[in-house]
């Protein structure tokens, strides 16, 4: 195949990852850099193709002819990404990385270009648009190649090869003959400082290396699956925004739910609801600095008045999180409209209440330090949420319609209670424990009451309603009642009967009604691997292992996972990678691997 002219032939799955724990890029199989924001997660891209097309921003380095086949890989234990393409003429290594930044205001792409056999022509093509695709920059000429200014954005293009302008585009048509290197290095910086000086690139390359190696060493893993927790590891720390611990959902937006859909939103945010979970995958795995680090960005973050908690916050704790429309994009295979920020951290969600609360004792049972203001926080989040549980929300899906009962907003509610409870009787905190345990029953009594449809023996997704939630597969994990209690085994089979598709779990079953949108998205994948950690708890074994198979077997070629998937079409989607897919890989394999895992672990809690 020759090299692509349009990102919009490239699918999700068909990207790769590079990052340096401050930001990351997206490398696509046919050598294209179509998505890098700048210098934060969630700055504005300078490459965004993968929202639209060339002409919103790319850099692409691929062979100028037809292409037979192409291999990917990782570096054992590394974030440093090899593509290998074959050719009539020979075969080309692409070898792309992202040094660890010198500074918060610089990033650094280096790409080598090496022969492997024969000599094969090759095309560098760099399009680069400021502020999300929009603004075509100043280029100038340079001895070391080209820059580029458009507003607070400098780019600097360093490499020996010779450049040329050509209708907004800087190209260089070139030779790789077996044995040869070429080294091309981009470096962004504001623009109001003076340039960067280009490092050595093989020196960076071994820097880079030697960086993600010994990061890996650390890791402790008690599962049959080391390859696949350990990739999902090193995804889960490209997607750390290192100044504060703070680990961003995905590094993308708008990666559309379902093509050509509107369920299109911006993930490069922190959620709260994903500590538990996340602080598991690392304290079993060894990784307690990170832990120690992600609890306390989570107690930075929720510090101050509890009515103003919000469920998601910036990289550094930042709480407008305003939404609005990128007009000029097309959307990722016509999927619009294309979102920057994201209008659900103003909405209320009763259960990342529970969810901290959780976290903050996870952490104190797993021995990260803890002190008397940390107990106050949670104390003051308790009560303020004694007045609050009741009271209808918008639950963990962030639905975009009515606010309702959901279940599972009240099951968490009582596992704030429970937590606080815990932590009186564990540790001999100061605190009216009666009345919280008298809270807590009535809590558990209430979900029991109204939450369950007796004809059905099954828990459902909000009160009064007949359908289900996958979200009730957390109430067993977060030991609100036990896996093989008559009621939480009929709503696995209720769930079983409604949202299994080709054996994944849908989230629900969407409709306006609901969410307030068009119907219709794929599987969700933290969904299917809390499924399976279900299956783990009622002794069905067999099939919770054939079911993460299934899971692993749909990762893409370098080992990634989005938030959803369409198991009907074979394709990922949501945006990509997503923390929360690799984090349920994570904890479920040690479940399938542990006598006793995370989800028995926490819902012995």
């Amino acid at each position: 195949m020759p090299p692509s002219s349009d990102a919009r032939l490239l699918g999700i799955g068909d990207y790769a990852l590079i990052g340096n724990t401050h930001t990351a890029a997206l490398v696509g199989n046919n050598g294209s850099i179509d998505w890098l924001p700048v210098p934060r997660f969630d700055g504005p891209a300078c490459f965004a193709a993968i929202l639209g097309n060339e002409q919103n921003g790319r850099w692409l380095i691929a062979p100028r002819e037809e292409v037979r086949a192409v291999e990917r890989r990782y570096r054992p234990e590394t974030l440093v990404l090899e593509t290998l393409f074959r050719t009539a003429s020979g075969e080309v290594l692409l070898i792309d990385f992202m040094p660890r930044p010198r500074s918060a205001a610089s990033v650094e792409i280096v790409r080598l270009v090496r022969g492997v056999r024969g000599s094969v022509p090759m095309r560098l093509e760099a399009i680069i648009r400021c502020d999300y695709g929009k603004t075509v920059p100043w280029v100038r000429r340079r001895d070391y190649g080209i820059s580029a200014i458009a507003g607070p954005d400098a780019l600097q293009l360093h490499t020996p090869l010779p450049l040329e302008g050509k209708d907004n585009t800087t190209v260089a048509d070139f030779t790789i003959g077996a044995g040869e290197t070429i080294p091309c290095t981009l470096l962004w910086h504001v623009s109001n400082g003076t340039e960067l000086e280009c490092r050595d690139p093989l020196e960076a390359l071994g820097d880079t290396e030697a960086f993600w190696r010994e990061w890996v060493a650390v890791c402790r893993v008690d599962s049959d699956w080391r390859e696949p927790v350990v990739r999902s590891l090193i995804t889960l720390k490209a997607l750390t925004y290192s100044p504060t611990g703070g680990i961003v959902a995905a590094p993308t937006t708008s990666l559309p739910e379902r093509i050509g859909g509107v369920r299109n939103w911006d993930y490069r945010f922190c959620w709260l609801r994903d500590a538990t979970f996340t602080l598991y995958a690392l304290l079993i795995t060894g990784y307690r600095e990170e832990a120690r680090e992600w609890r306390e960005w989570l107690l930075r973050a929720v510090a101050g008045e509890p009515a103003n908690m919000q469920i998601m916050y910036g990289l550094a704790g930042e709480r407008r999180l305003w939404e609005h429309e990128l007009p000029w994009l097309p959307g990722h295979a016509g999927s619009k409209p294309v979102r920057i920020g994201n209008a659900a951290h103003e909405q209320r969600q009763i259960d990342v209440y529970g969810e901290v609360m959780d976290a903050f004792h996870l952490g104190r049972k797993y021995g990260i330090e803890s002190d008397d203001d940390t107990w106050r926080v949670q104390r003051v989040l308790l009560e303020f949420l004694e007045g609050e549980w009741q009271k209808p929300d918008s639950s963990l899906w962030e639905v975009r319609g009515p606010e309702r009962r959901y279940t599972h907003s009240a099951v968490m509610a009582w596992v704030a209670a429970d937590r606080a409870v815990k932590a009186v009787e564990k540790y001999g905190f100061n605190s009216p424990a009666d009345r919280w345990r008298k809270l807590r029953q009535e809590i558990h009594d209430d979900v029991c009451r109204w939450g369950f449809d007796a004809g059905r023996n099954s828990f459902v997704q909000y009160y009064g309603a007949k359908g289900v939630d996958a979200a009730l597969l957390l109430m067993p994990l977060v030991g609100f009642l036990p896996a093989r209690d008559p009621r939480i085994a009929g709503t696995v089979r209720a769930i079983e009967e409604e949202l299994l598709v080709d054996g994944f779990v849908q989230r629900y079953i969407t409709h306006p009604h609901v969410d307030g949108l068009p119907p219709g998205e794929g599987v969700f994948l933290a969904c299917s691997f809390w499924y399976a950690d279900n299956l783990v708890l009622l002794g069905r074994h067999d099939e919770a292992r054939a079911l993460f198979e299934r899971l692993l077997s749909i990762r893409n070629d370098v080992g990634l996972l989005a938030e959803e998937y369409d198991p009907r079409a074979r394709r990922q989607l949501g945006n990509f990678p997503q923390a929360f897919s690799h984090v349920g890989l994570i904890n479920t394999a040690h479940n399938l691997s542990l006598n006793r895992g995370p989800a028995k672990d926490r819902a012995s809690h």
